[in-house]
C-alpha cells in the first residue's frame, strides 16, 4: 500500500502543478503581445467643471465647490462634447432625466436648485420650460463670492434628440440618473426608433429597475447596473481562470476601480482582449469608485499599466486626452 499511496500522492502533486502552472500562463499578460493601440477615453460629463471629492455625499450641491474654472464649458452640453471629443474622447458619458412631458433632458441633478435659477425636481417641467433656463447660474469657486457662470448658460440644456443628432457617428455612455422602471421603458421606447448602427454605438447604465426593463426591450444593447456587474464578476471569478468569459460578461459595459480590476483573471491584457472579443467595454475608475473618480492627470497615468488598451474614465480629457492620443503612454 506505500507504494501505491506515494505514487499517487506524486500525481496528486504533478496535476495540481501543471493545474497552478496552466492558470498562471493562461491569465499572465507576460505572454501576451502588446498592442500598438492606445487606451480608450471616456470623458465623464464632457469637458466639465470639477470639484474636490473629499467629504462630498449624494446630497452635496458640488455646483458651490468648483476650482477655479479653467475653461469656459460646463457639463452635460454640446459645446462640453464638442470639446471633449476634439482634446481625444473616443466615448462622451453624459446624464438624463426625464420630463414631465415624457422627454429625456440631458441634465445631472433631479432637482433644478443646485445649477440653474429654476426651482424643484426636473421632471415636473417641460422640456420648453427646461430650455428656458439658466445652467451656468449655481455654479461658485469661492463659497457664494462671484458666480463666473451666471448668464452663461441659458438655453444650453440639451435634449437626448439634440445630442444625438448633433454627434451621429459619436459614441456615447448615457446614464439613467434614477431607479424608475419607467425610465427603462420610456428610454427603450426611444432607442428602438434609432437605427442599429448607431445603437450600436451607445451604452447605458443606471440603476437595477430601468437597466433592466431597458434589456428586456433591447437585448443586444450594452448596458450596466449595480445588478448587472455584480452577476458578470461573480460569473468570471469563478470561471475566467480558464480563458472562458459567461454570459453575463459577453455584450455589456464594466468599469470598476484599478484597485479592484487587478484582480480579475487576466489583468490587464489578457483581460482587456476578452473582453474586445465578447464585445464588452471595460473601464477603470479612479478612487473606490463611488464618486466618479477619473485619471484626471498625467501623474495620475502612471497607475495605469504599460500597454494598456481599455478604457480610462476621465473628468479632465484636457489635460490627459492630448497626451494619451498624441504619443503612446509611457
Amino acid at each position: 500500500m506505500k507504494p501505491f499511496r506515494k505514487l499517487l500522492k506524486h500525481k496528486i502533486i504533478c496535476l495540481s502543478i501543471i493545474f497552478v502552472t496552466f492558470i498562471y500562463v493562461n491569465n499572465s499578460s507576460t505572454f501576451t503581445k502588446k498592442s500598438a493601440e492606445k487606451p480608450i477615453l471616456l470623458a465623464h460629463r464632457g469637458l466639465a467643471q470639477t470639484f474636490p471629492m473629499e467629504g462630498i455625499t449624494g446630497e452635496t450641491n458640488t455646483a458651490r465647490r468648483i476650482y477655479e474654472p479653467e475653461h469656459p464649458y460646463l457639463e452635460n452640453t454640446i459645446a462640453s462634447m464638442e470639446a471633449a471629443f476634439r482634446l481625444g474622447a473616443d466615448i462622451v458619458e453624459f446624464d438624463i432625466q426625464l420630463t414631465q412631458d415624457g422627454k429625456f433632458a440631458v441634465f445631472h441633478d433631479a432637482t433644478l436648485d443646485y445649477r440653474t435659477d429654476g426651482a424643484g425636481r426636473t421632471r415636473e417641467y417641460t422640456m420648453e420650460a427646461l430650455k428656458t433656463l439658466d445652467i451656468g447660474y449655481g455654479y461658485t469657486a469661492d463659497c457664494g463670492k462671484t458666480y463666473p457662470f451666471r448668464g452663461k448658460g441659458i438655453g444650453l440644456m440639451p435634449t437626448l434628440d439634440e445630442v444625438l443628432d448633433y454627434f451621429e457617428g459619436q459614441a456615447f455612455l448615457i446614464h439613467i440618473k434614477s431607479n424608475d422602471p419607467e425610465e427603462g421603458e420610456l428610454l427603450a421606447q426611444y432607442l428602438q426608433n434609432i437605427p442599429q448602427s448607431r445603437l450600436d454605438r451607445l451604452i447605458v447604465y443606471g440603476g437595477d429597475e430601468p437597466i433592466d426593463r431597458l434589456k428586456q426591450n433591447l437585448p443586444n444593447l450594452r448596458v450596466m447596473s449595480k445588478r448587472t456587474m455584480k452577476k458578470a464578476l461573480i460569473s468570471y471569478m469563478l470561471v475566467g481562470w480558464s480563458g472562458y468569459v459567461p454570459d453575463s460578461m459577453k455584450n455589456t459595459y464594466l468599469h470598476l476601480p484599478q484597485k479592484y480590476a487587478q484582480v480579475l483573471w487576466g489583468w490587464p491584457h489578457r483581460l482587456i482582449k476578452r473582453m474586445d472579443n465578447a464585445n464588452s467595454l471595460f473601464i477603470v475608475v479612479a478612487g473606490d469608485g463611488k464618486w466618479s473618480e477619473g485619471f484626471d492627470n498625467i501623474e495620475d497615468l502612471n497607475q495605469i499599466p504599460l500597454s494598456y488598451t481599455g478604457g480610462i474614465w476621465t473628468n479632465r480629457i484636457d489635460r490627459i486626452g492630448p497626451t494619451v492620443k498624441g504619443e503612446s503612454m509611457k
